[in-house]
């Protein structure tokens, strides 16, 4: 390899920009732009894929929602914090080199988590997983900024964006099919070949840092403190259902995320480096946007974790089955984001997000209501109203956030958005997990009190006596396996109502969103 292609000095930092467009000619555009759509539909598939595996992860390993909702809440938290490192890595050391290390670093987390032993080195694995993608995502966009011309990113956003929506959307089909057919371990290699292809091409065609370029500097104690409250944060919710919420573990955790996110909030005030800047925030347009946002990643991720675990828990979907369920839905995002984005243009935030919040809003009302013989064809319709107002929202949402900031925070400005939809993502799954395993207990508890005594019970645990009798079961097993029997119908019946109240909660949250979206409107924004 030659000394240009090593970069200067015979290093890894890579060729610069201008030197690749020169070597390359007019293709490179596209080129570079496929290479960074690649590694972000690598890292972006893992987020959704491994949900359908859930309910196998849970049965291999003995856990219970408390554990297994940290598959999925470890991956969107590391995405949170490393994705506002992207700017200083960048700065520092080039597209060429943050690139390859992300990449290498999802497929030893990809590795880790097919082969963990427990959910422990699986949740291990997963924020390797999530950190590499929290580096690779933002890469696509500002590598498209950069190699077109003004008149020319929006059709290759456009192109971007498919392949980023497109991921997630089949992401659960895909791992349905892979689980049923080599078992759950799998799903989490399927990235792997495609993260390597895209790691071929980001060495050919990912510049090095410019060789003139201001480098910024690092906000080492503001990682420290984001990276401490996130973990203290999650760590606590999760333990607080197993623990006791009033545990000295759970109250020292969660006093420890407090105390971390405030000194994380004084400390970016006052340097002069911030990953965060929290006087975005006094701009009450963006504020309001990242509300929304917030309530956005909440939904979209908590609803794509709870929609495969009630079809396989409750209904006895296959993982299959209950990936293509979301396929539809996800199809239609594709679809509607190219015209939500001629309407972010056309009109105010407020209308477009009103309608997608609503839309939403409908969505998870008419789920409030599902049972195991909810057809399929009516779930997955469900399913598409909500993901259209998804669709809906998230153009009007970002640009009008943006719009709000003044020119030099336009760029801070996209990654604090980002970061409230990623947080946004992780709580929501952590804590409708939470309420869903409180209900099912709460339910649990009432039917069970209403079982003593009453006639249909004792008739319904004869009923099943005389036929395990008929078997040749003795009769202390037979009474044992009829209140055993007893037991499954109770937890099953508790855990249907249980969703339906958690998918209510969700519906109560997106119309809570509706209050900074009309502070948006009150306050004229455009």
């Amino acid at each position: 390899m030659s000394e240009a292609a090593l970069g200067p000095a015979g290093g890894w930092a890579g060729p610069t920009l201008a030197e690749l467009a020169e070597r390359w000619g007019a293709p490179y555009r596209w080129l570079v732009t496929l290479a960074a759509m690649i590694g972000t539909i690598a890292t972006i598939l893992s987020a959704t894929i491994v949900n359908v595996a859930l309910p196998q992860v849970m049965g291999a390993f003995g856990i219970g929602q408390d554990h297994a909702q940290l598959i999925s809440t470890a991956f969107l938290a590391a995405v949170t914090g490393t994705m506002l490192l992207n700017g200083w890595l960048v700065d520092t050391f080039g597209c060429r080199l943050t690139y390859a290390a992300a990449i290498l670093m999802f497929v030893v987390g990809s590795v880790i988590s097919g082969s963990a032993p427990n959910e422990g080195v699986l949740i291990a694995g997963r924020v390797l997983q999530g950190a590499a993608a929290g580096m690779v995502q933002p890469l696509g966009m500002q590598i498209i900024f950069q190699v077109f011309p003004a008149e020319k990113r929006g059709s290759a956003m456009g192109l971007f964006a498919v392949g980023v929506v497109l991921a997630p959307a089949l992401g659960p089909t895909l791992g349905g099919v892979i689980v049923d057919g080599f078992g759950w371990r799998a799903v989490f290699f399927m990235g792997v070949p495609f993260a390597l292809l895209g790691l071929a091409l980001g060495l050919v065609f990912m510049p090095g840092p410019a060789r003139d370029g201001v480098r910024r500097r690092f906000d080492g104690p503001g990682f420290a403190l984001l990276v401490t409250a996130l973990l203290a944060l999650l760590t606590g919710l999760a333990s607080g259902q197993r623990e006791g919420w009033e545990s000295d573990r759970v109250v020292m955790e969660l006093g420890l995320a407090a105390v971390a996110g405030v000194g994380f909030v004084l400390w970016e005030l006052r340097t002069d480096a911030p990953m965060l800047n929290p006087r975005l925030f006094a701009v009450r347009g963006f504020a309001c946007s990242a509300a929304v946002g917030l309530v956005y990643g909440a939904g979209l991720f908590g609803s794509t974790y709870l929609i495969p675990l009630f079809v396989q828990t409750i209904q006895g979907f296959s993982p299959t089955r209950a990936g293509l369920l979301l396929m539809p839905a996800g199809l239609a995002m594709v679809v509607v984001f190219p015209i939500a984005g001629r309407l972010a243009d056309r009109f105010t935030p407020p209308a477009p997000i009103t309608a997608g919040l609503l839309l939403f809003g409908v969505s998870m009302w008419l789920m409030s209501g599902v049972g195991t013989d909810t057809p399929f064809w009516t779930f997955a319709i469900w399913i598409l109203i909500g993901r259209v107002g998804f669709g809906l929202a998230m153009p009007s949402m970002n640009a009008g956030g943006l719009r709000a900031l003044p020119a030099k925070w336009v760029g801070q400005g996209s990654g604090a958005i980002n970061f409230a939809r990623q947080f946004g993502g992780a709580m929501g799954v952590n804590l409708l997990s939470i309420h869903l395993e409180r209900r099912t207990q709460f339910h649990g508890q009432a039917l069970t009190a209403t079982q003593e005594g009453g006639a249909a019970t004792r008739e319904l645990l004869r009923e099943v006596e005389r036929l395990l009798a008929g078997n040749g079961i003795d009769e202390v097993t037979r009474q044992a396996m009829a209140q055993d029997y007893l037991g499954q119908m109770i937890f099953s019946q508790a855990s249907m109502l249980a969703f339906r109240d958690t998918f209510l909660l969700v519906v109560i949250t997106c119309l809570a969103a509706l209050v900074p979206v009309a502070i948006m409107r009150w306050g004229g924004a455009k």
